[in-house]
């Protein structure tokens, strides 16, 4: 067996151990670090923090520690409300987002002056208090706890779970023998690994996000180590819970009964470093303090395997370890870009377990970590939102400066026109600085090459015909009946209502009209062709954009008719195109959370490739930044491009970020806050490239990105702003505030901002004829 393989097996300590023994550290560190690039990539992670002793004192006396204190030199037993407070509220001025709760095991087994100040706080136990301070710190900060309060059963999982984003308890070791007497562990009842190692596979019977790891070079022996990590391991297979593993090097402390044990050696850390790697695998985060060090080298820790600092605290100090200072944060961004590595904050949920928080967190918890996330599980760190009309935040993608060596080669083969993998787009989705700037060059390239400088926009107007709708997309705020009304009362436009609109828009140089609406209990099929008949009786000559895939699916179902005999009909009675609409992610997983009585992804393509076959094109869309991940946005735009290279009938493809003010699925806490703002722009950029050359329009929504964002998107790979629309209201239902109309004026004012010509189309991308009416709409 290969060491690279060694986390996939089943092997025990005693077959690891033999394996190690016949490596080089230099092989096993080359091992690790692939692994570690495989699972993280680039990115070295750590928490912006705060450290809240609630109290030193325990009735543990480890023999290196001196964190732990006596109720003589503690002064007051526990830290008061107000002192937590004001810890926390530093850290909030200070940008941090974890609370990092540290404390004793069970003082009040040991000492009656913790009993009594229990007493006067009117608790019974060190826990009890903890959980009210935790939530304490949750409401009036909203900084994410994590507490580290020793051991711990069912009970106390139970009782701190809604107060915290995630705990932990260190091993320390596997060895039993380190609690014997003359050991570091002797007269420390809570660190007997049996009982730890119960504590740890309690947290994941309860679902708890978990931080665990080692303490080296304490008197254990490189096989006990791998015997701790295994057995890390194998709880981890069998919960899923541990989210990070801490590989920490003793550091002797004058006035402990160990200040003068030798330290472990570098090589030694990153033996163990390298170990955890290989027997975790390349998902598990592993962590070593960055401070431990004599110096600001991390490249030896990185090379070993780790892609995380833990708590980095721009506040307090590190009490555990008080005679190493945390490194500054810009020398810490510095030395990690040293090491060929890009530093990146998470929250006190790691990333895997944020993603999936509404299984790993009490619901009111998975709420806050939701709506603080991206869809990697990285904190969201600027306040833009979709359709909320916020102004554009920095990208932070400078170029000029070492593009990685991955997204180098991805982006090679992109520019040949090889096909990309949807792990290749993942890659891309990832990206940040450099990397982000090198993706949005070459999408905007492609645009040049693709689609030209000049700027496209249509002069539209929107007829969304009723808001009455009998399915239950999660994410939707226009649709009422079925769906609790959101905004406004439920409606539907009759026939008569639909032709004037139609015949105004003609009247004001509209040369499309883009037809949508829920699914009314009363529409059949033949509703959609009399919608059809109406529209062309009071403006023949406008184009007809209508009905998504769902509408069709719904109609020919009505009438008993297959699908290509229905969209011939429609087609027939005037469809000109149909809108991509419905696809939302085309992906099963995420369609049966936010859409499940919808049309299915395979039902969305079907009928796009009968429409295709019948002469009718069509948009296609992305709706994107609510449950999902990056791995389906890449399955969703290889759909897309399969079908284009199969039928060659979108005329251009959407991204649409949502808006998530007024969804549904939002204000019931399942759901992100839509996308962040690099995440929006990179959606645009990585669409131009995945779809190059099939697919030669990428569309920006003002409606969604505002105009500033519309225009960072244009020069992002997007060559088409969409429609002046009239009487937009879908975006408007869920909150958005940029506006009903976009008109010619704004178009060119847009186009203007980034320099570039700009020309009005048609629906399908030609010219449009002089013989339109001239006085166009909105000036």
């Amino acid at each position: 067996m290969t060491l690279d393989k060694l986390y996939r097996s089943s092997d025990d300590a005693r077959a690891i151990v033999e394996q190690f023994s016949r490596v080089e550290l230099g092989a096993m560190m080359n091992m690790a670090e692939e692994l570690t690039l495989v699972g993280h990539g680039r990115r070295v992670t750590y928490s912006r923090k705060v450290f809240i002793p609630l109290t030193k004192l325990c009735r543990d006396v480890c023999h290196y520690c001196t964190f732990a204190t006596t109720p003589a030199k503690a002064g007051t037993a526990y830290l008061g409300a107000q002192e937590v407070l004001a810890i926390a509220r530093a850290g909030v001025e200070a940008g941090c987002r974890e609370a990092l709760f540290t404390l004793g095991d069970v003082p009040e087994a040991r000492y009656a002056a913790a009993r009594e100040a229990l007493a006067a706080l009117g608790h019974t136990s060190t826990l009890s208090y903890l959980a009210e301070m935790a939530q304490l710190v949750l409401r009036e900060t909203g900084l994410l706890p994590h507490l580290n309060p020793g051991l711990m059963d069912a009970g106390d999982y139970a009782m701190l779970r809604p107060h915290a984003a995630s705990m932990g308890i260190m091993l320390e070791s596997g060895a039993e023998r380190l609690c014997e007497r003359g050991g570091p562990h002797f007269g420390s009842p809570d660190k007997a690994p049996a009982r730890r190692l119960a504590a740890i596979g309690e947290a994941g019977r309860a679902k708890v996000p978990f931080t665990t790891g080692l303490l080296i070079g304490i008197g254990e022996t490189r096989a006990e180590q791998i015997e701790a990590l295994v057995a890390i391991r194998d709880l981890h297979r069998r919960y899923g819970h541990i989210q990070e593993v801490i590989i920490q090097n003793f550091r002797a402390k004058p006035g402990t009964r160990m200040e003068m044990h030798a330290e472990p050696a570098l090589e030694d850390h990153l033996w163990a470093i390298a170990a955890a790697r290989l027997i975790l695998g390349p998902e598990m985060t592993i962590q070593a303090p960055p401070n431990l060090h004599e110096r600001i080298d991390l490249a030896p820790l990185i090379r070993a395997g780790v892609n995380d600092w833990g708590g980095i605290s721009p506040v307090t100090p590190d009490h555990v370890n008080p005679e190493a200072p945390w490194p500054h944060l810009e020398i810490l961004e510095t030395a990690t870009r040293h090491a060929g590595r890009a530093l990146a904050q998470r929250l006190a949920i790691g990333p895997r377990h944020a993603l999936g928080a509404l299984e790993w967190a009490d619901p009111a918890m998975a709420t806050r970590v939701l709506r603080a996330i991206d869809g990697r599980g990285l904190p969201k760190l600027d306040d833009w939102a979709a359709g909320r009309g916020d102004a554009v935040p920095e990208l932070g993608c400078v170029g000029g400066q070492a593009v990685s060596a991955e997204v180098d080669v991805i982006l090679q083969r992109a520019e040949a026109e090889q096909a990309l993998t949807e792990r290749d787009i993942e890659t891309l989705f990832d990206a940040e600085e450099d990397d982000l700037a090198a993706i949005v060059a070459l999408a905007d390239r492609l645009r040049a090459q693709c689609a030209g400088d000049t700027l496209t926009y249509a002069v539209n107007r929107n007829i969304n015909y009723t808001n009455i709708c009998l399915y239950k997309c999660g994410f939707c705020a226009f649709s009422k009946g079925s769906t609790k009304a959101m905004r406004g009362p439920a409606y539907r436009l009759d026939m008569a209502e639909i032709g004037r609109r139609a015949a105004e828009a003609w009247e004001r140089g509209a040369t499309e009209v883009c037809l949508q609406g829920g699914i009314h209990p009363d529409y059949d099929g033949n509703t959609y062709l009399d919608v059809l008949r109406t529209v062309k009786e009071a403006a023949p000559r406008i184009h007809i954009h209508a009905f998504s895939p769902l509408e069709v699916t719904h109609g020919a179902s009505t009438l008993g008719l297959p699908l290509e005999d229905y969209l011939a009909r429609l087609k027939a009675a005037g469809l000109g195109s149909l809108p991509g609409t419905a696809a939302e992610i085309l992906d099963p997983d995420i369609r049966a959370v936010i859409c499940p009585d919808k049309v299915t992804a395979d039902e969305w393509i079907e009928v796009m490739r009968v429409a295709h076959g019948v002469g009718l094109r069509s948009t296609a869309t992305i709706m994107f930044g609510h449950v999902e991940q990056y791995r389906h946005w890449a399955r969703h735009l290889l759909r897309i491009r399969a079908l284009q290279e199969e039928t060659g009938g979108f005329t251009e493809f959407v991204p649409l970020p949502f808006v998530h003010m007024e969804s549904p699925i939002w204000r019931k806490g399942l759901a992100r806050s839509g996308p962040s703002y690099r995440e929006a722009v990179l959606m645009h950029a990585i669409a131009r490239i995945v779809l190059h050359p099939v697919i030669t329009n990428i569309q920006v929504s003002w409606v969604k990105m505002g105009p500033e964002g519309a225009a960072i998107a244009l020069d992002a790979g997007a060559n088409d702003m969409g429609g002046t629309l009239m009487d937009e209201s879908i975006t408007r239902a869920a909150g958005g505030v940029n506006g009903q109309e976009f008109g010619p004026a704004e178009m060119r004012a847009l186009a203007l901002s980034v320099d570039r010509p700009v020309r009005q189309r048609t629906t399908l991308y030609r010219d449009v004829a002089i013989s339109l009416p001239a006085h166009g709409a909105g000036g």
